[in-house]
């Protein structure tokens, strides 16, 4: 078994990447049941070949349809979770917590600070309109790569049977959406399981743990049957007691659930009643140990006799798993995050950089506080209003250009560590959760629908089912022990009374 094939397991302590971070609080205490989705929650997968693959698929209905695609690459650095497809721009674009554009890209090239302000000054992104798409799961990868380079196609009169940006979206959107619906990429991956999939060998132990603790366990997801149990099988069995299966862990599996829908609406329920997937229709309740095919929240919660908060819904989907879960049922929700581990392994390097980043910037933000103040005592001085002033014309314009002088002298010091910091993770995008300074539009997205979130199922192996997860006290910018650089009466003692 290798790294690339799986996690490996942890010791004592647990590195903080592994974490389960609360944005609300949660009691897993409370929790009677906990439904898990499977593809790159129960079940994680190589994202960079796995989502080739589905690329190369696309690129090849394309080829057969006459598109000059036969140059393009898949690029698995291209995009990255928490992009915003600009549909009427035909432009990707990384967004803050309030919807300003802080990164754009047209085709495969980063838009130039001047260019992007120029088009994104009067538009904020606002996932309600249809011009904006959001890519929120590992799943958009191969999608977003391949519409940014049509893109260029299309800008350079290749594809003229295209329409226009949004035209150019719908089509890809229509051939990756087909890859994941006629069943040959599925067959590939049961086919060689080992070439997709990452093994996590504490994932069971989590599992069995929740189980024992008095938990039910439901699996939903929108795979089909066939895929689910082939899935599931390679994932688990290997790490359950001997004469165990993964079917052993569950109260119930239900497949095609066709989520979010599964969530919103009514829809009758079918039992699987073989292998192969024989269905019957159902007769009754829900049953213990039954597979089931489609069906919807609303009998789940009837038949089991489990409502809103008692439930705990865990899943990579922000909206199709997270959000209509919360909004709608009131369910209680969990994120995987599988870059987190990533993300929070390079701040924890960048950790010495970063302060001596703060400490610069803290330096600045003094400078620049001095500066008003010594420009706005010389303008009162030279107008002839305002209190007394103690310096002269002279004093104070020394006062302004020592500032001045260490001001730019500050600059090129903060320049390359601000670049580096903006860049961790991944050149082009940055940090997941970050948009410059700010969180960014995922981490908001985050923040409203998800009540904890991870980077893997198995990172609850280690908080047991008996954690209660508070969430931090919020911070907001006048409270004391917020960062934000020296108080302004601190850069006024420098400046002297004026």
């Amino acid at each position: 078994m290798t790294d690339e094939t799986a996690f490996p397991t942890t010791s004592s302590p647990l590195p903080r990447g592994r974490g389960v971070f609360c944005n609300r609080t949660l009691n897993f205490r409370a929790l009677r049941a906990i439904g898990y989705d499977m593809d790159y929650t129960l079940v994680g997968y190589r994202a960079d070949v796995f989502e080739r693959r589905v690329y190369e698929m696309a690129l090849e209905s394309f080829l057969v349809d006459g598109w000059p695609v036969q140059d393009l690459v898949f690029d698995s650095e291209m995009v990255a979770r928490g992009l915003v497809i600009d549909t009427e721009l035909g432009n990707l674009v990384k967004a803050n917590r309030f919807g300003f554009v802080k990164r754009a890209m047209h085709g495969t090239q980063a838009l130039d600070f001047a260019m992007q302000r120029e088009v994104y000054t009067h538009a904020l992104v606002d996932l309600a309109d249809h011009r904006w798409v959001f890519l929120n799961t590992l799943f958009s990868l191969s999608e977003g790569c391949l519409y940014a380079q049509m893109v260029e196609l299309l800008d350079q009169g290749k594809l003229p049977q295209v329409k226009g940006y949004e035209d150019l979206y719908r089509r890809v959107r229509a051939k990756i959406d087909t890859q994941h619906l006629e069943g040959k990429l599925k067959e590939e991956i049961a086919a060689a399981p080992e070439r997709y999939v990452v093994l996590d060998p504490e994932a069971a132990l989590a599992l069995m743990d929740q189980r024992a603790a008095g938990k039910k366990l439901l699996l939903i997801t929108n795979s089909e049957w066939s895929f689910t149990r082939r899935m599931m099988s390679y994932a688990y069995d290997r790490f359950l007691p001997e004469g165990m299966t993964w079917r052993e862990l569950f109260d119930l599996v239900i497949v095609s659930a066709r989520k979010p829908d599964f969530f919103t609406e009514r829809a009758p329920f079918f039992e699987v009643v073989s292998d192969d997937g024989l269905l019957r229709p159902m007769t009754g309740p829900l049953k213990t140990g039954v597979a089931y095919l489609g069906g919807c929240a609303v009998q789940v919660e009837q038949d089991l006799g489990i409502s809103g908060e008692q439930i705990l819904y865990v899943g990579d989907h922000m909206f199709g798993d997270v959000h209509v879960s919360k909004r709608l049922l009131r369910w209680r929700t969990a994120l995987v995050l599988h870059e987190l581990e990533a993300e929070v392994t390079a701040l924890e390097s960048f950790k010495d950089a970063e302060l001596v980043l703060a400490a610069r910037m803290e330096e600045k933000e003094a400078l620049e506080a001095r500066l008003s103040q010594a420009r706005i005592a010389m303008q009162r001085l030279r107008g002839g209003y305002g209190p007394t002033q103690n310096l002269t014309a002279k004093e104070l314009e020394a006062n302004i250009q020592e500032c001045r002088e260490r001001l730019s002298t500050l600059d090129p010091e903060i320049a390359p560590l601000a670049r580096a910091s903006s860049e961790l993770t991944n050149g082009r995008w940055g940090l997941l959760t970050r948009a410059g300074n700010d969180k960014s539009h995922l981490a908001r997205q985050v923040e409203r629908y998800a009540d904890v979130y991870t980077s893997r199922v198995s990172n609850f192996l280690h908080a047991t089912p008996y954690v209660y997860f508070r969430s931090p006290r919020g911070s907001l910018p006048h409270d004391p022990s917020s960062p934000g650089g020296p108080p302004l009466s601190a850069a006024l003692s420098e400046l002297g009374d004026v």
